[in-house]
């Protein structure tokens, strides 16, 4: 049937520029979330492999960013190509009627919805929680590159690192070290194990021979022992074992990383006490209802901006006013978009208003596709 041959068309033209315009929102915030992320490697000192993991780890986030508003876009460009090439007038004056073409614009739409629902609800949290995950369970491989001259580098939680002078060829003067968590591995009191280590030395630079080392010349290594005495070794040469460090970033789950499940138990389970969320407190229930209020409401607005952008349907017989109802109802559609975005932020802070955020696309939704049976079946009747 010529309707069908229409249809597919149009699918595979909705689909080209769906898939085009994400891809391009995408790639974009991508690579500028890319140049932000170097910091894992400027200043954490993690492993470039680690850096393009979380990188890469991180696209499911951006696309379920975009995909409402790729949807929007393509399903807009479409029907003003369809109409500008006449492909729609083939259809009405064949005697279809507009109203299966809005139920098939409404279909893809569904499509896009269970898209959207599962990025925003299983992928993107699993791919996030495992990112973080990454960054936890991995260690400094690049300890020169996050240690900046005439400044305190405090990467290392425990490990103060001060040094004057750094040369191009990462050679360091002047050196003050204050480890307070015995990270460097090996410095000792003649009682045993000190908490509290301080190092002076002149110059040193860091070694990578099979593992990672501090070489230190001409300084000082004072130790706090049990009974509060310090004591100081002198030393010419001296070797520091830099192994298994790991700098301050955030390594436990944000809520946007959190499963599903997990964030309902929050929300319903009273006692539970999650590592990933401290539940028990006002602030993360509000938290976690936002966010599940975004992974299972917003995607629900989806069918209601392409109900709007299928009135652009209706037939305009003044070539100026056709052209302001594009705008307008294009306008009108992103700003719906805009809008929940904005309120799913304010949802969470009661049920009332996440039941309200949740009523509003399904009231809507069929008030939209009844005004546009009626007009459609008006201009039938006008033929």
């Amino acid at each position: 049937m010529l309707s069908n041959k229409i249809y597919n068309h149009f699918l595979i033209e909705l689909s080209k520029y769906f898939f085009l315009v994400l891809f391009t929102f995408s790639i974009i915030v991508w690579t500028v979330q890319a140049v932000n992320y170097l910091d894992l490697i400027v200043d954490d000192g993690h492993a470039v492999a680690v850096y393009l993991k979380y990188a890469i780890l991180n696209i499911p986030k951006i696309l379920t960013k975009f995909i409402p508003l790729s949807f929007l876009i393509a399903l807009f460009i479409t029907i003003i190509k369809f109409e500008d090439e006449s492909e729609f007038i083939i259809l009405w004056t064949s005697g279809l009627n507009k109203i299966k073409v809005v139920n098939f614009f409404f279909k893809v739409s569904i499509v896009v919805t269970i898209l959207q629902l599962l990025f925003a609800s299983i992928i993107n949290p699993k791919f996030l929680n495992h990112s973080r995950y990454l960054i936890k369970s991995s260690n400094l491989d690049y300890i020169s590159s996050m240690i900046k001259s005439n400044r305190f580098n405090d990467t290392v939680e425990g490990l103060t690192i001060y040094i004057e002078e750094k040369d191009e060829n990462d050679f360091m003067k002047n050196i003050f070290i204050r480890d307070d968590s015995q990270i460097l591995k090996g410095l000792a009191s003649s009682n045993g194990e000190s908490e509290n280590v301080t190092i002076f030395a002149k110059q040193g630079k860091v070694e990578e021979s099979g593992e990672s080392y501090l070489a230190l010349e001409d300084g000082t290594i004072q130790t706090q022992n049990e009974n509060k005495k310090i004591e100081s070794i002198n030393f010419k040469k001296t070797k520091l074992l830099l192994r298994g460090m790991k700098t301050k970033s955030i390594i436990m789950p944000k809520i946007q990383e959190t499963s599903s499940k997990v964030l309902v138990r929050c929300l319903f389970e009273k006692n539970l006490e999650e590592q990933l969320l401290n539940c028990p407190k006002t602030k993360s229930k509000i938290d976690a209802l936002s966010e599940i209020n975004r992974r299972f409401g917003m995607p629900l607005y989806i069918p209601c901006i392409t109900l709007l952008l299928s009135f652009l349907l209706i037939s305009k017989h003044e070539s100026k006013r056709k052209n302001l109802y594009k705008y307008f109802y294009f306008s009108l559609s992103f700003i719906t978009l805009i809008m929940a975005e904005i309120l799913v932020r304010y949802s969470g802070k009661s049920y009332t208003y996440s039941y309200i955020y949740y009523f509003i696309p399904i009231l809507f939704a069929p008030i939209f596709y009844l005004i546009l049976f009626k007009k459609f079946y008006n201009e039938n009747l006008r033929k």
